[in-house]
């Protein structure tokens, strides 16, 4: 598994169409607030062209994608916090993921109703921001309350959270979301229980219309690409209903018809860059007769760590990693090519793991 995040995002924004759309799913997409309740959830292959490479070289019964798990929440809307339109409920979701999503609408149409009566992304995410502020509130003020009683009674460790608590307060009341607040690793793991929901990097996914895909950033892309830059997040920009179409074709088709609309990619091309980008993942892969599959890990992990993607039992045996880099492992067409050009490495625990490395493992246990 790659990384999972949720989509979120005002009502009637083109959420559930965007979600079908990147996971072929049947998410009920419909023209009125709350047409998703309970969440729904689908697993989506990561598109990979390395992968397609290293199979042409080293031909196997299975190839395996990396994958991205996307979790459709429902609205959320202005009161979400205090449960409007169900939101106690929809923003506990929000925990379970690595990433949001937020859609923002950037297209107009009186076809399809606006909750708040008029398009404006910004306002849109000043809302959602607002609302998971406001629940973040609630879950730190039962957190001091929690360790106000082992501070008063002289627990050192619960002074330290309930000095971070302090600062996390004045950030929210300031309007500004956990993952604004500068802490160090160490401060961060002390307040990890609390499970911030504006800790959550953020991708923006700009909905436009059709017509607007390829061309120049509109008025209102171009605002929430200043936002992200404001805040350090992503932003993609797609179309929920062209989405939709290129989820219908078959891979050779998908390529003629993202030429013909002027795409570089789809929206789940986008999504799995910067995704992977704003959590820092980087992919690796093993290779062999049986499978060619390619694995998540995140930037800067050692050997053993990578191991431990595949089974425990590597990153607790590990002995030694056997890495050649992508480039030399297709310059000299396989293993065999890059050992005899002295490009064939074995690598101790402290190997830190580069982006499309070839992998295999030595574990004793």
């Amino acid at each position: 598994m790659g990384f999972k995040c949720g989509i979120v995002g005002l009502p009637n924004v083109g959420k559930s169409t965007i979600f079908n759309a990147l996971t072929r799913g049947s998410a009920l997409a419909a023209n009125y607030p709350f047409a998703t309740i309970d969440p729904n959830v689908g697993i989506v292959a990561v598109p990979d062209k390395r992968l397609d490479v290293l199979t042409e070289i080293v031909p196997t019964k299975k190839v395996v994608p990396t994958s991205i798990e996307i979790v459709d929440i429902a609205g959320i809307v202005k009161g979400a916090s205090q449960g409007e339109g169900l939101g106690n409920q929809f923003l506990s979701h929000i925990a379970e993921v690595d990433a949001t999503l937020e859609v923002v609408r950037c297209f107009e149409g009186t076809d399809i109703i606006h909750v708040s009566g008029s398009v404006d992304p910004l306002r849109d995410i000043e809302v959602i921001k607002t609302e998971l502020i406001l629940r973040d509130l609630e879950v730190l003020s039962k957190h001091k309350t929690r360790h106000e009683k082992g501070a008063k009674a002289g627990d050192k460790k619960a002074a330290q959270v309930l000095s971070l608590l302090n600062r996390y307060e004045k950030n929210f009341n300031e309007g500004k979301t956990a993952r604004q607040l500068i802490l160090t690793t160490d401060e961060r793991a002390l307040v990890s229980d609390a499970h911030f929901l504006t800790d959550k990097p953020v991708l923006y996914v700009a909905n436009v219309a059709e017509e607007e895909l390829g061309k120049p950033d509109s008025t209102q892309v171009a605002a929430v690409r200043k936002k992200a830059r404001e805040e350090g997040s992503g932003v993609i920009v797609i179309s929920g209903k062209v989405e939709e179409d290129i989820s219908k074709l078959d891979p050779a088709e998908r390529d003629e018809f993202l030429k013909a609309m002027n795409l570089k990619e789809s929206g789940l091309d986008q999504l799995a860059r910067e995704g992977h980008e704003l959590l820092s993942l980087i992919t690796f892969f093993t290779v062999g007769e049986t499978e060619n599959r390619a694995w998540t890990v995140e930037k800067g992990a050692p050997a053993p760590r990578a191991a431990g993607k595949i089974h425990s039992d590597f990153e607790k045996g590990f002995i030694r990693a056997e890495v050649t880099s992508y480039d030399d492992f297709v310059k000299y067409r396989g293993e065999a090519g890059a050992r005899e050009k002295g490009k064939f490495r074995l690598e101790g625990k402290e190997y830190v793991v580069q982006d499309g490395d070839i992998m295999h493992f030595r574990f004793s246990v």
